[in-house]
């Protein structure tokens, strides 16, 4: 994967065009109009709207401004989750821009976590790529790197840099030729259905046979739902 530099680099800078708009409920003492960002795939919304929450504060009294967050056609964007999945599970078949409605009071307690400041989304994201190491390396990897390797990884991220992203996160996906692969694929299948939001299992890249598994052997074992039978697939 690491050889695939081209194909990293149109995932990484892949954009989502999106227009902000205050909640009509929301008071303040003019017009606010309603701000366009391109949002990246791969970062998390508290990062990338800082520019947002400064658009529609110029209209707003102090004392009306207390947390901000999202939502899109009724449902709480969850900050936690990367904006190209929250675009794929909720809006990916709506017309572009992704319309997304600011708040910044009546906060949604039952569905949103705090998110008081970028130290709480970079705990996460270090726990998401700790845990996938633990199933690749047996943490080997992430253990080995000292805290400035750990800092560059998420500075790179923060601040939507490749290189500097990818100058370490290319030894999480690195592995020795003679152990035939990661330990176990980290994965995680999200779903729209509230009763189990992902599915989240060990799988080995390797069969008992030797043979590498693919996506669709993933597919079949762990969401067989998700897999047409093959007298049902397109050109049969």
């Amino acid at each position: 994967m690491t050889d695939d530099k081209d194909v990293l680099r149109d995932v990484w800078f892949g954009r989502i065009p999106t227009c902000f708009t205050l909640y009509q409920d929301e008071i303040t003492e003019r017009e606010a109009e309603p701000y366009y960002l391109l949002l990246p795939r791969v970062s998390y919304l508290t990062l990338v709207t800082d520019k947002v929450k400064k658009h529609f504060q110029k209209v707003m009294r102090q004392e009306d401004i207390s947390e901000i967050w999202f939502e899109y056609e009724g449902t709480p964007l969850k900050w936690h989750y990367p904006i190209g999945l929250l675009f794929d599970l909720l809006a990916s078949s709506s017309a572009l821009p992704w319309n997304i409605t600011v708040h910044f009071k009546s906060f949604p307690e039952k569905d949103l976590l705090h998110c008081p400041s970028k130290d709480v989304i970079e705990a996460h994201f270090m726990s998401c790529v700790k845990e996938a190491d633990a199933l690749k390396h047996k943490s080997q990897v992430i253990n080995e790197m000292q805290k400035k390797d750990h800092k560059q990884l998420w500075m790179g991220l923060q601040n939507d840099r490749f290189d500097q992203f990818w100058a370490i996160n290319r030894k999480l996906m690195e592995y020795p030729a003679e152990e035939n692969g990661f330990r176990y694929i980290p994965f995680r299948i999200y779903q729209t259905t509230t009763e189990r939001p992902f599915i989240q299992k060990l799988f080995r890249p390797v069969a008992t046979d030797g043979q590498l598994h693919t996506l669709g052997d993933l597919l079949k074992e762990v969401c067989p739902s998700a897999v047409a039978p093959e007298g049902n697939r397109p050109g049969f």
